[in-house]
Protein backbone atom coordinates (compact mmCIF):
# COMPACT_ATOMS: atom_id res chain seq x y z
CA UNK A 1 0.00 0.00 0.00
CA UNK A 2 2.76 2.80 1.07
CA UNK A 3 5.02 1.71 -2.47
CA UNK A 4 1.75 2.26 -4.41
CA UNK A 5 0.94 5.29 -2.90
CA UNK A 6 4.72 6.19 -3.81
CA UNK A 7 4.30 6.08 -7.28
CA UNK A 8 1.36 7.57 -7.18
CA UNK A 9 3.11 11.07 -5.92
CA UNK A 10 6.17 10.43 -7.87
CA UNK A 11 3.99 10.41 -11.40
CA UNK A 12 2.09 13.63 -9.75
CA UNK A 13 5.46 15.22 -9.38
CA UNK A 14 6.65 14.56 -12.53
CA UNK A 15 3.83 15.81 -14.30
CA UNK A 16 3.96 18.88 -11.96
CA UNK A 17 7.34 19.42 -12.79
CA UNK A 18 7.21 18.44 -16.80
CA UNK A 19 3.83 21.52 -16.77
CA UNK A 20 5.63 24.12 -15.20
CA UNK A 21 8.63 23.58 -17.63
CA UNK A 22 6.42 23.80 -20.48
CA UNK A 23 4.83 26.65 -19.05
CA UNK A 24 8.03 28.82 -18.54
CA UNK A 25 9.39 27.88 -22.38
CA UNK A 26 5.61 29.08 -23.61
CA UNK A 27 5.43 32.29 -21.61
CA UNK A 28 7.08 35.81 -22.30
CA UNK A 29 9.16 36.73 -20.36
CA UNK A 30 7.54 39.29 -18.43
CA UNK A 31 4.07 37.07 -18.36
CA UNK A 32 5.26 34.85 -15.33
CA UNK A 33 5.60 36.63 -12.37
CA UNK A 34 5.41 34.47 -9.66
CA UNK A 35 7.53 36.37 -6.95
CA UNK A 36 5.85 39.75 -7.94
CA UNK A 37 8.43 42.50 -8.86
CA UNK A 38 6.71 43.11 -12.28
CA UNK A 39 4.77 45.66 -10.88
CA UNK A 40 7.89 47.51 -9.72
CA UNK A 41 8.86 47.98 -13.76
CA UNK A 42 7.28 50.63 -15.73
CA UNK A 43 5.48 50.09 -19.01
CA UNK A 44 7.16 52.10 -21.27
CA UNK A 45 10.62 53.96 -20.44
CA UNK A 46 8.46 57.18 -19.87
CA UNK A 47 5.64 56.15 -17.44
CA UNK A 48 7.63 57.32 -14.31
CA UNK A 49 7.28 60.72 -15.67
CA UNK A 50 5.58 62.67 -12.45
CA UNK A 51 2.32 63.39 -13.23
CA UNK A 52 1.63 60.87 -16.04
CA UNK A 53 1.46 56.98 -15.13
CA UNK A 54 -0.06 55.98 -18.25
CA UNK A 55 0.80 53.12 -20.18
CA UNK A 56 -0.82 54.43 -23.14
CA UNK A 57 1.75 57.01 -24.07
CA UNK A 58 5.20 56.02 -26.50
CA UNK A 59 3.17 55.43 -29.08
CA UNK A 60 3.59 57.73 -32.06
CA UNK A 61 2.06 58.82 -35.81
CA UNK A 62 2.85 61.41 -37.37
CA UNK A 63 4.66 64.73 -36.23
CA UNK A 64 1.87 67.44 -35.34
CA UNK A 65 1.90 70.65 -36.93
CA UNK A 66 3.00 72.63 -35.48
CA UNK A 67 4.50 70.28 -32.95
CA UNK A 68 3.75 71.38 -29.38
CA UNK A 69 5.95 70.78 -26.70
CA UNK A 70 4.03 68.24 -24.51
CA UNK A 71 4.95 65.63 -28.10
CA UNK A 72 8.77 66.35 -28.30
CA UNK A 73 9.20 65.84 -24.65
CA UNK A 74 7.41 62.70 -25.18
CA UNK A 75 9.44 61.57 -28.25
CA UNK A 76 12.21 61.63 -26.85
CA UNK A 77 11.65 60.38 -23.23
CA UNK A 78 10.52 57.13 -24.99
CA UNK A 79 13.58 57.20 -27.45
CA UNK A 80 16.14 58.37 -25.87
CA UNK A 81 18.93 56.26 -25.28
CA UNK A 82 19.92 56.96 -21.60
CA UNK A 83 15.95 56.46 -20.01
CA UNK A 84 15.58 53.47 -22.76
CA UNK A 85 18.92 51.77 -20.21
CA UNK A 86 17.56 53.07 -16.96
CA UNK A 87 14.54 51.47 -17.96
CA UNK A 88 16.31 48.16 -18.59
CA UNK A 89 18.83 48.48 -15.58
CA UNK A 90 15.23 48.66 -13.59
CA UNK A 91 14.06 45.08 -14.96
CA UNK A 92 17.55 43.89 -14.12
CA UNK A 93 17.29 44.91 -10.81
CA UNK A 94 13.36 44.03 -10.14
CA UNK A 95 14.46 40.22 -11.48
CA UNK A 96 17.23 40.39 -8.54
CA UNK A 97 14.71 40.86 -6.40
CA UNK A 98 12.70 37.48 -7.62
CA UNK A 99 16.10 35.78 -7.29
CA UNK A 100 16.55 37.14 -3.40
CA UNK A 101 13.31 36.53 -2.67
CA UNK A 102 13.59 32.75 -4.35
CA UNK A 103 16.47 31.83 -1.57
CA UNK A 104 13.50 31.68 0.90
CA UNK A 105 12.01 28.53 -1.06
CA UNK A 106 12.71 25.45 -1.29
CA UNK A 107 14.60 24.10 -4.53
CA UNK A 108 13.26 20.94 -6.24
CA UNK A 109 15.38 18.93 -8.92
CA UNK A 110 14.45 15.38 -10.99
CA UNK A 111 16.95 13.07 -12.90
CA UNK A 112 16.79 10.59 -15.20
CA UNK A 113 18.96 8.74 -16.68
CA UNK A 114 18.32 6.15 -19.48
CA UNK A 115 20.94 3.67 -20.46
CA UNK A 116 21.33 0.72 -23.05
CA UNK A 117 23.67 -2.61 -21.24
CA UNK A 118 25.07 -4.80 -23.00
CA UNK A 119 27.57 -6.95 -20.89
CA UNK A 120 29.85 -9.65 -21.92
CA UNK A 121 31.74 -12.14 -20.01
CA UNK A 122 34.17 -14.84 -21.25
CA UNK A 123 35.20 -17.54 -18.75
CA UNK A 124 38.60 -19.17 -20.25
CA UNK A 125 38.29 -22.98 -19.84
CA UNK A 126 34.83 -22.62 -18.56
CA UNK A 127 32.40 -21.96 -20.62
CA UNK A 128 29.64 -23.15 -18.83
CA UNK A 129 30.53 -19.81 -17.15
CA UNK A 130 30.40 -17.13 -19.74
CA UNK A 131 27.87 -14.62 -20.13
CA UNK A 132 26.10 -12.52 -22.31
CA UNK A 133 22.91 -10.82 -21.42
CA UNK A 134 21.70 -7.29 -23.03
CA UNK A 135 19.10 -4.69 -20.87
CA UNK A 136 17.77 -1.20 -20.45
CA UNK A 137 18.65 0.15 -16.99
CA UNK A 138 16.68 3.40 -15.99
CA UNK A 139 17.49 5.29 -13.12
CA UNK A 140 15.23 8.43 -11.57
CA UNK A 141 15.28 10.36 -8.91
CA UNK A 142 14.14 13.39 -7.41
CA UNK A 143 15.73 15.65 -4.67
CA UNK A 144 14.99 18.46 -2.48
CA UNK A 145 16.36 21.04 -0.29
CA UNK A 146 15.65 24.37 1.77
CA UNK A 147 18.23 26.29 3.89
CA UNK A 148 15.91 26.87 6.84
CA UNK A 149 18.44 29.02 8.96
CA UNK A 150 21.37 31.21 7.75
CA UNK A 151 22.16 34.02 10.02
CA UNK A 152 20.38 36.43 8.12
CA UNK A 153 22.46 36.04 5.00
CA UNK A 154 19.43 35.87 2.40
CA UNK A 155 17.36 38.41 4.44
CA UNK A 156 20.53 41.06 3.81
CA UNK A 157 20.60 39.67 0.54
CA UNK A 158 16.94 40.38 -0.39
CA UNK A 159 17.65 44.10 1.48
CA UNK A 160 20.56 44.35 -1.09
CA UNK A 161 18.52 44.01 -4.09
CA UNK A 162 15.71 45.72 -3.19
CA UNK A 163 17.72 48.70 -2.76
CA UNK A 164 19.59 48.50 -5.42
CA UNK A 165 15.88 48.05 -7.34
CA UNK A 166 14.94 51.39 -5.54
CA UNK A 167 18.28 53.25 -6.89
CA UNK A 168 17.19 51.78 -10.20
CA UNK A 169 14.01 53.37 -9.96
CA UNK A 170 15.33 56.65 -8.49
CA UNK A 171 17.73 56.35 -12.02
CA UNK A 172 15.58 55.95 -13.93
CA UNK A 173 13.23 59.27 -12.85
CA UNK A 174 16.66 60.98 -12.87
CA UNK A 175 17.39 59.72 -16.58
CA UNK A 176 14.14 61.57 -17.27
CA UNK A 177 14.21 64.67 -15.54
CA UNK A 178 17.85 65.14 -17.86
CA UNK A 179 16.20 64.24 -20.60
CA UNK A 180 12.81 66.31 -20.14
CA UNK A 181 15.50 69.52 -18.78
CA UNK A 182 17.54 68.72 -22.19
CA UNK A 183 14.75 68.41 -24.81
CA UNK A 184 12.64 71.68 -23.26
CA UNK A 185 15.47 73.99 -23.49
CA UNK A 186 16.59 72.64 -27.41
CA UNK A 187 12.70 72.69 -27.76
CA UNK A 188 13.36 76.43 -26.29
CA UNK A 189 16.60 76.94 -28.51
CA UNK A 190 14.65 76.08 -31.67
CA UNK A 191 11.82 78.18 -31.03
CA UNK A 192 13.67 80.97 -30.26
CA UNK A 193 16.18 80.51 -33.64
CA UNK A 194 12.60 80.25 -35.15
CA UNK A 195 11.43 83.72 -33.66
CA UNK A 196 14.60 85.48 -34.70
CA UNK A 197 14.88 84.28 -38.51
CA UNK A 198 11.36 86.34 -38.07
CA UNK A 199 13.28 88.79 -36.82
CA UNK A 200 15.74 89.54 -38.89
CA UNK A 201 13.50 89.19 -42.09
CA UNK A 202 11.74 91.63 -40.51
CA UNK A 203 14.92 93.68 -39.92
CA UNK A 204 15.40 92.86 -43.48
CA UNK A 205 12.42 94.38 -44.87
CA UNK A 206 12.90 97.50 -42.62
CA UNK A 207 16.20 98.07 -43.65
CA UNK A 208 15.01 97.50 -47.39
CA UNK A 209 12.48 100.24 -46.83
CA UNK A 210 14.94 102.99 -45.52
CA UNK A 211 17.75 102.06 -48.40
CA UNK A 212 13.88 102.87 -50.66
CA UNK A 213 13.67 105.98 -48.35
CA UNK A 214 16.88 107.13 -49.07
CA UNK A 215 17.35 106.70 -52.49
CA UNK A 216 14.15 108.08 -53.71
CA UNK A 217 15.37 111.49 -51.83
CA UNK A 218 18.56 110.94 -53.71
CA UNK A 219 16.65 110.99 -56.92
CA UNK A 220 14.95 114.01 -56.16
CA UNK A 221 18.00 115.75 -55.36
CA UNK A 222 17.20 116.31 -51.80
CA UNK A 223 20.07 113.73 -50.05
CA UNK A 224 23.42 112.85 -50.30
CA UNK A 225 24.43 109.46 -52.33
CA UNK A 226 25.91 108.46 -49.08
CA UNK A 227 22.58 108.06 -47.67
CA UNK A 228 21.88 105.91 -50.13
CA UNK A 229 25.13 104.05 -49.92
CA UNK A 230 25.21 103.90 -46.30
CA UNK A 231 21.08 102.37 -46.34
CA UNK A 232 22.36 100.13 -49.06
CA UNK A 233 25.14 98.57 -46.64
CA UNK A 234 22.77 98.79 -43.73
CA UNK A 235 20.20 96.37 -45.95
CA UNK A 236 23.17 94.12 -47.09
CA UNK A 237 24.22 93.50 -43.58
CA UNK A 238 20.49 92.66 -42.99
CA UNK A 239 20.22 90.54 -45.75
CA UNK A 240 23.37 88.44 -44.25
CA UNK A 241 22.27 88.55 -40.91
CA UNK A 242 18.63 86.92 -41.91
CA UNK A 243 20.94 84.34 -43.87
CA UNK A 244 22.82 83.26 -40.87
CA UNK A 245 19.84 83.49 -38.87
CA UNK A 246 18.18 81.17 -40.69
CA UNK A 247 20.82 78.53 -40.46
CA UNK A 248 20.89 78.65 -37.07
CA UNK A 249 17.32 77.87 -36.80
CA UNK A 250 17.59 75.03 -39.21
CA UNK A 251 20.51 73.65 -36.66
CA UNK A 252 18.58 74.38 -33.81
CA UNK A 253 15.28 72.11 -35.70
CA UNK A 254 18.40 69.16 -36.72
CA UNK A 255 19.41 68.94 -32.99
CA UNK A 256 15.76 69.05 -31.77
CA UNK A 257 14.84 65.95 -33.95
CA UNK A 258 17.30 64.61 -33.21
CA UNK A 259 16.61 64.80 -29.30
CA UNK A 260 13.35 62.87 -30.62
CA UNK A 261 15.69 60.27 -32.10
CA UNK A 262 14.23 61.71 -35.76
CA UNK A 263 16.64 61.95 -38.50
CA UNK A 264 17.59 65.83 -38.58
CA UNK A 265 16.60 66.38 -41.77
CA UNK A 266 12.69 65.75 -41.04
CA UNK A 267 10.90 69.03 -41.61
CA UNK A 268 9.73 70.44 -38.13
CA UNK A 269 7.43 73.25 -37.71
CA UNK A 270 6.84 75.01 -34.14
CA UNK A 271 4.61 77.69 -32.74
CA UNK A 272 5.75 80.74 -32.53
CA UNK A 273 7.07 82.03 -29.71
CA UNK A 274 4.30 84.71 -28.66
CA UNK A 275 4.25 87.22 -25.78
CA UNK A 276 1.64 85.96 -23.14
CA UNK A 277 3.89 85.18 -20.49
CA UNK A 278 2.58 86.26 -17.12
CA UNK A 279 5.49 85.41 -13.97
CA UNK A 280 4.14 83.44 -11.57
CA UNK A 281 4.92 83.02 -7.72
CA UNK A 282 5.60 79.08 -7.84
CA UNK A 283 9.44 79.29 -6.65
CA UNK A 284 8.34 82.23 -4.40
CA UNK A 285 10.07 80.18 -1.54
CA UNK A 286 13.68 80.95 -0.48
CA UNK A 287 16.46 79.53 -1.80
CA UNK A 288 17.78 78.15 1.27
CA UNK A 289 14.29 75.71 1.71
CA UNK A 290 14.73 74.92 -2.19
CA UNK A 291 17.74 73.95 -1.64
CA UNK A 292 17.21 72.01 0.96
CA UNK A 293 14.12 70.22 -0.66
CA UNK A 294 16.23 69.41 -3.07
CA UNK A 295 18.59 67.35 -1.14
CA UNK A 296 16.17 65.18 0.64
CA UNK A 297 13.51 64.73 -2.85
CA UNK A 298 15.92 65.30 -5.84
CA UNK A 299 16.03 61.51 -8.12
CA UNK A 300 19.93 61.30 -7.94
CA UNK A 301 19.73 62.18 -4.03
CA UNK A 302 17.39 59.16 -3.32
CA UNK A 303 19.44 57.07 -5.74
CA UNK A 304 22.52 57.44 -3.84
CA UNK A 305 20.72 57.20 -0.58
CA UNK A 306 19.60 54.08 -2.04
CA UNK A 307 23.44 53.09 -3.06
CA UNK A 308 24.08 53.43 0.28
CA UNK A 309 21.49 51.12 2.04
CA UNK A 310 22.14 48.81 -0.72
CA UNK A 311 26.19 48.62 -0.12
CA UNK A 312 25.23 48.21 3.87
CA UNK A 313 23.76 45.16 3.38
CA UNK A 314 26.02 43.69 1.30
CA UNK A 315 28.29 43.90 4.25
CA UNK A 316 25.98 41.89 6.24
CA UNK A 317 25.44 39.83 3.06
CA UNK A 318 29.15 39.02 2.72
CA UNK A 319 29.29 38.28 6.77
CA UNK A 320 26.33 35.67 6.75
CA UNK A 321 27.81 34.04 4.02
CA UNK A 322 30.58 32.90 6.37
CA UNK A 323 28.63 31.38 8.72
CA UNK A 324 27.14 28.37 9.03
CA UNK A 325 23.64 27.77 7.69
CA UNK A 326 20.97 24.73 8.28
CA UNK A 327 19.39 22.82 5.49
CA UNK A 328 16.32 20.47 5.47
CA UNK A 329 17.51 17.86 2.31
CA UNK A 330 15.70 14.84 1.12
CA UNK A 331 16.20 12.19 -2.08
CA UNK A 332 13.81 9.45 -3.39
CA UNK A 333 15.24 7.40 -6.56
CA UNK A 334 14.41 3.98 -7.89
CA UNK A 335 16.12 2.03 -10.72
CA UNK A 336 15.56 -1.24 -12.73
CA UNK A 337 19.03 -2.56 -12.29
CA UNK A 338 18.84 -6.74 -12.93
CA UNK A 339 20.61 -8.38 -10.30
CA UNK A 340 22.57 -11.73 -10.79
CA UNK A 341 22.92 -13.88 -7.43
CA UNK A 342 27.58 -14.84 -8.21
CA UNK A 343 29.22 -15.42 -11.20
CA UNK A 344 28.26 -17.32 -13.81
CA UNK A 345 24.46 -17.17 -12.59
CA UNK A 346 21.80 -15.84 -15.00
CA UNK A 347 20.70 -11.66 -14.56
CA UNK A 348 17.21 -11.70 -12.91
CA UNK A 349 14.92 -8.79 -13.35
CA UNK A 350 14.89 -6.44 -10.60
CA UNK A 351 13.80 -2.93 -9.37
CA UNK A 352 15.15 -1.07 -6.39
CA UNK A 353 14.80 2.24 -4.56
CA UNK A 354 16.11 4.61 -1.85
CA UNK A 355 14.90 7.71 0.14
CA UNK A 356 16.14 9.93 2.59
CA UNK A 357 15.20 12.83 5.01
CA UNK A 358 17.51 14.54 7.04
CA UNK A 359 19.10 18.21 7.85
CA UNK A 360 22.18 19.02 6.68
CA UNK A 361 24.86 21.55 9.01
CA UNK A 362 27.37 23.61 6.50
CA UNK A 363 29.66 25.44 8.70
CA UNK A 364 32.42 27.34 6.87
CA UNK A 365 35.86 25.99 8.74
CA UNK A 366 38.62 27.96 6.91
CA UNK A 367 38.39 30.00 3.74
CA UNK A 368 42.07 31.16 2.97
CA UNK A 369 41.07 34.64 5.06
CA UNK A 370 39.33 35.70 1.51
CA UNK A 371 36.03 36.06 3.85
CA UNK A 372 37.76 38.81 5.51
CA UNK A 373 38.95 40.85 2.51
CA UNK A 374 35.13 40.11 1.30
CA UNK A 375 34.11 42.06 3.78
CA UNK A 376 36.90 44.60 3.99
CA UNK A 377 35.84 45.33 0.11
CA UNK A 378 32.11 45.81 1.17
CA UNK A 379 32.55 48.10 3.72
CA UNK A 380 34.98 50.24 1.72
CA UNK A 381 32.08 50.19 -0.91
CA UNK A 382 29.99 51.42 1.44
CA UNK A 383 32.06 54.46 2.48
CA UNK A 384 32.40 54.82 -0.94
CA UNK A 385 28.93 55.52 -1.57
CA UNK A 386 28.54 57.81 1.24
CA UNK A 387 30.89 60.07 0.03
CA UNK A 388 29.07 60.02 -3.55
CA UNK A 389 26.14 60.76 -1.55
CA UNK A 390 27.66 63.76 -0.27
CA UNK A 391 29.17 64.37 -3.58
CA UNK A 392 25.41 64.30 -5.32
CA UNK A 393 23.73 66.55 -2.18
CA UNK A 394 26.69 68.71 -3.12
CA UNK A 395 25.74 69.29 -6.78
CA UNK A 396 22.03 69.35 -6.48
CA UNK A 397 22.58 71.91 -4.37
CA UNK A 398 24.89 73.92 -6.67
CA UNK A 399 22.51 73.45 -9.70
CA UNK A 400 19.71 74.52 -7.70
CA UNK A 401 21.18 77.78 -6.55
CA UNK A 402 22.63 78.46 -10.09
CA UNK A 403 19.03 77.82 -11.78
CA UNK A 404 17.16 79.87 -9.18
CA UNK A 405 19.86 83.00 -10.10
CA UNK A 406 19.12 82.05 -13.64
CA UNK A 407 15.36 82.47 -13.02
CA UNK A 408 15.62 85.45 -11.47
CA UNK A 409 17.81 87.10 -13.80
CA UNK A 410 15.33 85.61 -16.60
CA UNK A 411 12.03 86.98 -14.99
CA UNK A 412 13.69 90.52 -14.86
CA UNK A 413 14.45 90.50 -18.27
CA UNK A 414 10.58 90.14 -19.23
CA UNK A 415 9.62 93.15 -18.61
CA UNK A 416 13.09 94.85 -19.25
CA UNK A 417 12.96 93.66 -22.64
CA UNK A 418 9.41 94.34 -23.09
CA UNK A 419 10.17 98.13 -22.12
CA UNK A 420 13.28 98.18 -24.22
CA UNK A 421 10.98 97.13 -26.81
CA UNK A 422 8.47 99.27 -27.00
CA UNK A 423 10.66 102.26 -26.93
CA UNK A 424 12.97 101.34 -29.86
CA UNK A 425 9.49 100.83 -31.53
CA UNK A 426 8.87 104.19 -30.83
CA UNK A 427 12.03 105.87 -31.56
CA UNK A 428 12.31 104.10 -34.67
CA UNK A 429 9.36 105.20 -36.29
CA UNK A 430 10.15 108.60 -35.13
CA UNK A 431 13.12 109.15 -36.67
CA UNK A 432 11.67 107.69 -39.81
CA UNK A 433 9.19 110.08 -39.87
CA UNK A 434 11.88 112.35 -39.44
CA UNK A 435 13.88 111.30 -42.04
CA UNK A 436 11.19 111.26 -44.44
CA UNK A 437 9.86 115.20 -43.92
CA UNK A 438 13.73 116.05 -44.49
CA UNK A 439 14.58 116.94 -40.83
CA UNK A 440 16.49 114.30 -39.54
CA UNK A 441 19.81 112.43 -41.21
CA UNK A 442 20.59 109.07 -42.36
CA UNK A 443 22.76 108.03 -39.20
CA UNK A 444 19.57 108.70 -36.62
CA UNK A 445 17.39 106.62 -39.05
CA UNK A 446 19.83 103.78 -39.55
CA UNK A 447 21.08 103.91 -36.04
CA UNK A 448 17.18 103.39 -34.62
CA UNK A 449 16.94 100.85 -37.04
CA UNK A 450 19.47 99.12 -35.53
CA UNK A 451 18.26 99.23 -32.08
CA UNK A 452 15.07 97.90 -32.90
CA UNK A 453 16.27 94.95 -34.25
CA UNK A 454 18.60 93.96 -31.28
CA UNK A 455 15.42 95.04 -29.00
CA UNK A 456 13.51 92.20 -30.93
CA UNK A 457 16.05 89.53 -30.09
CA UNK A 458 16.81 90.02 -26.81
CA UNK A 459 13.05 90.47 -26.61
CA UNK A 460 12.60 86.77 -28.09
CA UNK A 461 15.42 85.59 -26.17
CA UNK A 462 14.19 86.68 -22.88
CA UNK A 463 10.75 84.93 -23.74
CA UNK A 464 12.39 81.78 -24.37
CA UNK A 465 14.98 81.98 -21.33
CA UNK A 466 12.32 82.95 -19.54
CA UNK A 467 10.50 78.98 -20.39
CA UNK A 468 13.62 77.17 -20.21
CA UNK A 469 14.72 78.42 -17.00
CA UNK A 470 11.67 77.84 -15.03
CA UNK A 471 11.50 73.94 -16.67
CA UNK A 472 15.69 74.16 -15.65
CA UNK A 473 14.89 74.74 -11.73
CA UNK A 474 11.76 72.55 -12.13
CA UNK A 475 14.51 69.88 -13.38
CA UNK A 476 17.11 70.58 -10.77
CA UNK A 477 14.62 70.44 -7.87
CA UNK A 478 13.10 67.24 -9.21
CA UNK A 479 9.55 68.69 -9.66
CA UNK A 480 8.92 68.13 -13.72
CA UNK A 481 6.10 66.39 -15.21
CA UNK A 482 4.13 66.39 -18.20
CA UNK A 483 1.13 68.38 -16.47
CA UNK A 484 3.44 71.16 -15.89
CA UNK A 485 4.69 71.65 -19.40
CA UNK A 486 0.93 70.88 -21.06
CA UNK A 487 -0.44 73.75 -18.50
CA UNK A 488 2.47 76.15 -19.93
CA UNK A 489 2.11 75.07 -23.49
CA UNK A 490 -1.62 75.71 -23.33
CA UNK A 491 -0.99 79.22 -21.70
CA UNK A 492 2.20 81.04 -22.84
CA UNK A 493 2.66 79.37 -26.75
CA UNK A 494 -0.55 81.21 -27.93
Amino acid sequence: MVHGMGHRLRQQAACLGISFILQTIALPTWAMDPLLTESSVSANPAAKLPGDGSASICHFGELANPLPLPDAVERALCNNPKTREAWANVKIQAAAVGIGRAAYLPQVSGDWQGIRDHSVDDVNGLPQFDSNYKSFIKTDSISASWVLYDFGGRKAALQNATSLLAAAQANQQAALETAFATIAKDYYAAQAAQGAFAAAQEVEQTANDSFQVATARVDKGVAPISDQLQAQTSYAEAVVSRTKAQGDWQTALGTLASDMDLDPSVPITLPAVGDGVAPDTEYSDSIADLIREAKRTHPSVMAAEAQVEAAEAKVKQTRAEGLPNVSFIAKYSQNNQPTSLQLGFPQFPASGHEWYLGVQVTIPIFEGFGRTYQIRQAEAQTELQRDTLDEVRQQVSLDVWTSYQALQTSTQNLGNSATLLDIAQRSYTAAQHRYQVGVGNILELLNAQSSLAGAKRQRIQALTDWRSARLQLAAKLGRLGMWKISRDSSSELN
